[in-house]
């Protein structure tokens, strides 16, 4: 039974950071939120390109593959940040520690889930308008920094980017059974002015989890700069530098 009166942390740091991008963004979007972070302080870093033929398969496998190196240090956007807490509930002793940014949802109902309807009516409307037309109209009523963003990722993911979103609409969100269970120190992210992932969500996951620390910022600052997801996430989970292995 793990002790939770303690946080579950690798004393010598992290081997490696993680980062998970969330629904149909990708590592380049994550490389910008954490990798400067991370290069300030000699972390090695990962940004995670999803597989759109199975992008949660695609992340847990990766974190598989970094925790062979030793404790893993979790980064995830959104639906990244939601496969980063239950790969860390199921694996407590091969996680340092985790940022989860953007949380949009709790349990495996998500009949009311903003993120998971935008997901699903996307991957409809891909499917009967084609990626180009879905593209312009979403370039119409987005910032201009998330329509590059998403112009780019969505382009890369094609022709199989109706399936993944389809994949992430019909994802089951940590239950509070699951967050309960993370040992390791968490930082979370909300945004105070987003209506895709509530911040009622993000203060929910903190009273949820073991030991959590919220954040909040708003979606100015994450588009003028995304790295301020790592240097509030990274930062306050290593307050040092990493030593050289």
């Amino acid at each position: 039974m793990p002790d939770l009166s303690r946080p579950a942390v690798a004393p010598a740091g992290p081997a490696v950071a993680v980062a998970l991008p969330g629904t149909g963004s990708d590592a380049h979007f994550a490389s910008r939120a954490f990798g400067s972070a991370c290069a300030a302080l000699d972390l090695p870093f990962l940004a995670v390109e999803p597989d759109p033929r199975g992008v949660i398969d695609s992340y847990r496998s990766a974190l598989d593959a970094a925790a062979r190196s030793g404790a893993v240090l979790i980064a995830g956007i959104s639906l990244g940040a939601a496969v980063a807490l239950d790969w860390a509930a199921h694996h407590p002793d091969s996680v340092y520690g985790v940022v989860a940014a953007l949380p949009a949802w709790t349990g495996a109902d998500t009949t009311g889930c903003p993120a998971a309807l935008s997901a699903a009516a996307t991957a409809a409307q891909l499917r009967a308008d084609g990626l180009d037309a879905v593209i312009a109209r979403m370039r119409e009523s987005s910032p201009a920094w998330l329509a590059d963003a998403l112009t780019r990722s969505w382009t890369s993911q094609w022709p199989d980017l109706p399936a993944a979103l389809e994949e992430a609409a019909a994802y089951r969100w940590p239950e509070p059974e699951v967050l309960a269970a993370v040992t390791a120190p968490v930082e979370i992210i909300g945004a105070i002015d987003d209506p895709v992932h509530p911040f009622a969500v993000a203060e929910r996951w903190t009273a949820a989890l073991p030991h959590a620390t919220l954040h909040a910022i708003t979606l100015d600052e994450l588009g003028a700069d995304p790295s301020v997801l790592g240097a509030l996430g990274i930062n306050a989970l290593l307050p040092r530098r990493i030593p050289a292995p």
